[in-house]
């Protein structure tokens, strides 16, 4: 790959292959029909939300793990479940779905973002919850989520996965791979986590309402969207951008004096509500913050594992992403870099790998072997009707990537 700098490496980067996680409910943490997502556990059945159709819980089953896979697993932390458990609980009866059962997964990575699948799957991020300041702030976010899906926005927005496609594609024809678990493909299918601007609106309408019924401040939402819009320019010194949670769910001043006015026609104009700072400050305490040990860390156009003390870059304009089992990064012109690695046996030429049938559209007559700073490498051109791809292949400390 001619976008990939090399330095240094000592070790083998083993610890970015992570195995997937099994995911399943957790409804003994309160008692309630709420579903937190935890290392370990098998799929239970699911006591959709009222109004859903089958397609919706095909549709959510089928993304759950495809999204686990995009995000580096579940984040496990029995208090932060907990929590996030209760304040489902509250928002469901408050939004006369008692009885739903909705499957909320914890992600772990540092990325701020919350979306909602049909079928009632509602996902939040570890970097959300460390944005969030405290309990009402979080519960803004999540009745946000269920509205989108009791709104059926996350029905409608499903329409939009044609687009994601062409990735599906790219994956298949090139590579010959089962895209249910490719972090490339997955990471567009987070782009479904976009919704109209009017959707956006109602959402916030719904949601405000949800937690206000449930006890919660209804200020929150206005507050948190106040806090996304000052984390958005914190963070727009930052080339990669962000491609999550704050780029689907814009906070302009409009948006935020809309969810403020909202809150005070429906709640009145007294701050009413509880936010309970101390108890979010004491289920989140420590908790993981920042990028996790195991995928390495993105620092602008540069991926880093410390661990392994292994670093490459990519060029200007690359978003770098990681995931279970691959560090991936896209242009905005549609170019696309993916790091990863293989299981080759050690006598095997890397001429000969790259050669053995995995690549479609290999052109073999392309196929050569280099030598980078002492490192033993292979090369060559794939072609297919609609992409062109460079591979290439290292052996380091015998592993090969």
């Amino acid at each position: 790959m001619t976008a990939l700098s090399l330095s240094k490496k000592t070790m083998r980067l083993g610890a970015l292959a992570v195995s997937l996680l099994a995911l399943g409910a957790c409804s003994s943490l309160t008692g309630s029909s709420v579903a937190v997502s935890r290392t370990g556990d098998t799929p239970a059945p699911m006591v959709v939300p009222e109004g859903t159709e089958p397609d919706d819980v095909v549709i959510g089953r089928r993304e759950h793990p495809r999204i686990i896979a995009a995000y580096g697993g579940v984040y496990s932390d029995r208090e932060a479940e907990i929590m996030v458990a209760r304040i489902v609980g509250r928002l469901l009866a408050a939004a006369d779905q008692p009885n739903a059962q909705f499957q909320v997964t914890i992600l772990d990575t540092s990325e701020v973002n919350a979306f909602a699948l049909p079928g009632g799957y509602i996902y939040v991020t570890r970097g959300i919850l460390a944005l969030a300041s405290d309990t009402s702030e979080l519960a803004a976010v999540l009745a946000h989520e269920i509205a989108h899906v009791t709104l059926r926005h996350a029905r409608a927005r499903t329409d939009k996965t044609r687009t994601t496609q062409i990735v599906d594609r790219v994956i298949t024809c090139i590579f010959g791979g089962d895209t249910s678990t490719d972090a490339t493909a997955n990471r567009t299918r987070e782009s479904l986590a976009a919704f109209g601007q009017s959707q956006e609106l109602e959402a916030d309408r719904e949601g405000i309402k949800f937690a206000g019924k449930a006890g919660f401040d209804p200020q929150a939402a206005a507050r948190f969207l106040g806090v996304m819009s000052r984390f958005a320019a914190f963070s727009a010194g930052d080339q990669a951008g962000d491609d999550g949670f704050l780029s689907s769910h814009p906070s302009t001043p409009a948006r935020i004096q809309k969810a403020a006015d909202t809150a005070r026609q429906m709640f009145g104009s007294a701050s009413v509500g509880e936010t309970d700072r101390d108890g979010y400050m004491a289920a989140v305490s420590g908790m993981a913050f920042g990028d996790s040990p195991s995928q390495g860390s993105i620092v602008g156009n540069r991926y880093i594992h410390s661990g392994s003390k292994f670093t490459f870059t990519v060029p200007q304009g690359y978003a770098l992403q990681t995931a279970q089992s691959a560090v991936v990064g896209v242009a905005g012109d549609g170019e696309a870099v993916r790091f990863d690695s293989a299981d080759v046996q050690a006598n095997m030429a890397l001429t000969d790998y790259l050669k053995s049938g995995w690549i479609a559209g290999l052109k073999a007559e392309t196929v050569t072997s280099h030598n980078y700073n002492g490192i033993e490498m292979a090369s060559g051109l794939a072609q297919t009707d609609q992409w062109f791809f460079r591979v290439a292949v290292m052996r380091l400390d015998g592993a090969v990537y």
